[in-house]
């Protein structure tokens, strides 16, 4: 997903209205008159939409948008909230894990920052895939990320593309690939990891204490979570 709270807004408004009328992506897109993949794209919140798209895809669900202002950072409480209440295997569903792991295949890597911290059961939002790989492996990652169709995050123009792939190259290591997003963490060596399971797969992720202690953004959603899952504690004991 995008780091835009907006695109997230919409993207999680869309997907539950969409279920509760018991539509598929491609039920909504008929009725809508555009096509699934465009519908895929605004639920998985990728980028912002725009504003005569989003009134058109309501509109075909019978609902329409409404806008209001709040506190910054308001939206990252109601975003925990609503995460925390749903099971950890829909919030993974969301996500194209076993996907990226098959194609991956057996390059070395491990799952870390939020990414990491949501299979080890934080209910913390993830917007991208995120990845540890090794210098020495830079190539076999850029040949992945060349079948992935990725294109890399361009700073200048505040979107994807017109960039190498290259790690090596100048520029922040996120690409949009066929999987959604991946952000990669390169190092010269994995660090320790640990191996947790959901269903019948497999996952190797950098152990929970580890992410705070080098992911700042990831350690700042694990204390708001705490904060707020410690506040409702409190308010629910006699």
């Amino acid at each position: 997903m995008t780091e835009s709270r907006l695109a997230w807004q919409i993207a999680t408004e869309l997907r539950r209205e969409r279920t509760s009328q018991l539509l598929t992506q491609t039920a909504l897109a008929a009725l809508a008159g555009i096509s699934q993949g465009t519908v895929a794209r605004i639920e998985r919140g990728e980028r912002v939409p725009s504003i005569p798209l989003v009134e058109q895809v309501f509109a075909a669900l019978g609902c329409q948008l409404r806008v209001s202002v709040e506190q910054l950072d308001t939206h990252l409480d109601a975003q925990l909230d609503e995460l925390a209440a749903r099971p950890l295997a829909d919030r993974l569903d969301d996500l194209p894990l076993g996907r990226v792991q098959e194609r991956l295949g057996d390059m070395p890597h491990l799952l870390t920052g939020c990414t990491a911290a949501l299979l080890q059961g934080v209910p913390v939002p993830v917007d991208a895939i995120e990845i540890a790989v090794r210098w020495r492996d830079s190539a076999r990652f850029t040949t992945w990320l060349e079948v992935a169709y990725g294109q890399r995050w361009n700073a200048r123009w505040g979107d994807f593309g017109g960039l190498r792939l290259e790690p090596e190259e100048p520029g922040e290591h996120r690409w949009r690939t066929r999987y959604g997003e991946i952000r990669a963490q390169m190092c010269d060596e994995l660090p320790d990891a640990i191996e947790v399971r959901h269903g019948e797969r497999g996952y190797r992720v950098v152990p929970l204490a580890q992410v705070e202690l080098t992911d700042p953004g990831t350690a700042a959603l694990l204390a708001r979570w705490r904060t707020r899952a410690g506040a409702a504690s409190a308010a629910t004991s006699p």
